[in-house]
């Protein structure tokens, strides 16, 4: 009978180096069991797939690159970049900064309960099993100004926290982003799965060139225009029938 090592039997060279723990943690974050809600928002795309502007695949990854490049997605990203630079230089104006424009550029009600939502489940999961002074460092920022702690500012103080490289956690943090996009998509239209592992693949190159321009963006320039994703994202708000809570 062959009798399988236990851990305390492995030699310390062949545990996880730190790029396996980086990943491990970017994973179990960013990953759909995380407890931060994320199947329960659509981004808007809901009313977009009532109003017939979603109804294939190649809607379906049209509307989500534009929310990636000049929407949501282009403001997370600024944001994300800002609240990891000022954690790991505890620069308290800067973390001012982004938790300011996180709590207002929010061009809805419904995309400011999405973002505040999913920023504080994010912070209450991620604080017992992770903890860091830097979790408290940010609520007390947070708590000066009086302003909420949205999802972005969450993940990018965490990951600088544990000293992952910023664009690795960008990444990961778009690519979460974009594929629940694309589920939301799959249950709306609706599409099959090969469908959306086709999007989803099809959204590689397009997360990359949005992690790559905000890493060289300087911090002031944030914003969006996607107005189309905001017509629909007002428009949810007094949808008849909703599975989606944006």
């Amino acid at each position: 009978m062959v009798i399988m090592d236990t851990i305390t039997d492995i030699e310390p060279a062949l545990v996880s180096d730190s790029g396996d723990t980086n990943l491990l943690r970017l994973m179990a974050w960013l990953s759909p069991s995380f407890p931060v809600g994320a199947f329960s928002y659509s981004h808007g795309l809901e009313y977009a797939v009532e109003a017939g502007r979603v109804t294939d695949r190649e809607a379906l990854l049209d509307w989500s690159s534009e929310i990636l490049c000049r929407g949501s997605g282009r403001v997370d990203a600024a944001l994300f970049r800002a609240s990891y630079d000022a954690t790991t230089t505890r620069d308290e104006d800067l973390i001012g900064w982004a938790l300011e424009r996180g709590d207002t550029m929010r061009s809805t009600r419904e995309l400011g309960v999405e973002a505040e939502g999913q920023g504080r489940a994010f912070m209450d999961a991620v604080i017992s099993p992770w903890p860091s002074p830097a979790f408290d460092w940010l609520r007390a920022q947070a708590a000066l100004l009086a302003r909420p702690v949205v999802y972005p500012i969450a993940v990018g103080v965490a990951a600088a926290a544990h000293n992952i490289p910023i664009r690795m956690a960008l990444t990961a943090y778009l690519h979460a982003f974009a594929a629940n996009l694309v589920s939301a998509g799959l249950r709306l239209v609706p599409l099959g799965q090969s469908d959306g592992q086709r999007a989803i693949s099809e959204l590689e190159p397009i997360i990359q060139r949005a992690v790559a321009t905000a890493m060289v963006r300087p911090h002031a320039d944030i914003g969006s225009s996607s107005l189309l994703v905001d017509w629909a994202s007002a428009s949810h708000e007094t949808q008849y029938t909703r599975l989606f809570r944006s």
